[in-house]
Formats: C-alpha cells, sequence, structure tokens
C-alpha cells in the first residue's frame, strides 16, 4: 500500500449535486477515501422519498460515518437541513471531525 488514506463521508443537502461531485474529486485528488450519498433526492431520484427507502439511507448514511474518520459537510450558502444537522451532531457524538465546504456562522 502507497499511503495511509483518511476516510471522509460527505453529507449536505442532496440538491448541492455538483458541489458533492466536485467534492468527492477534490478530497480524492487530496489522497482521501471518499465515501458519498447513493442518490441525489433532489436531482431527480425520486425513489428517496418513499418513507421506508428515506429511514434506510438516512441509517446507512450513519453507518458510512461510522467507517469515517471525518465528515465532510457539503454546506452551500450557509444551508444545513435537519437530515444533515443529524449527521453532524451524530458525527460529534461519535467523536469523528467535521469539516465544512463553507465556513458556518
Amino acid at each position: 500500500m502507497i499511503g495511509n488514506y483518511k476516510i471522509i463521508t460527505l453529507c449536505g443537502s442532496t440538491r448541492f449535486r455538483d458541489e458533492f461531485i466536485a467534492g468527492q474529486k477534490r478530497l480524492t485528488l487530496e489522497g482521501n477515501i471518499v465515501i458519498s450519498v447513493g442518490l441525489f433526492g433532489h436531482s431527480g431520484d425520486e425513489e428517496v422519498w418513499l418513507e421506508k427507502t428515506k429511514l434506510m439511507l438516512d441509517d446507512m448514511h450513519k453507518r458510512k460515518i461510522d467507517l469515517s474518520d471525518e465528515i465532510f459537510v457539503i454546506n452551500v450558502g450557509g444551508y444545513i437541513g435537519s437530515s444533515t444537522r443529524s449527521e453532524i451532531e451524530y458525527a460529534l457524538m461519535t467523536n469523528k471531525a467535521v469539516r465544512y465546504l463553507e465556513p458556518v456562522h
């Protein structure tokens, strides 16, 4: 193995699809293993809005956080929705580092 790679999970509203893709690319090129969302509900993946699916995806994302060293929050314009806020709280509760795309106020 060449390096010791940090594992980072991306969190944020799926309305920011382009920013997720750009963040994944940048963090990967910086030498990190990046875990992202599997679906973009706000960008056309309608399956997300089925209640059973949403519950599964929310839980699955917390398992991704469990696998990670830190999370990187895609907070375009400072926006952090309730699901993302829950993920941030979970990450902090499990002693994961939290970084943000944009400064938080």
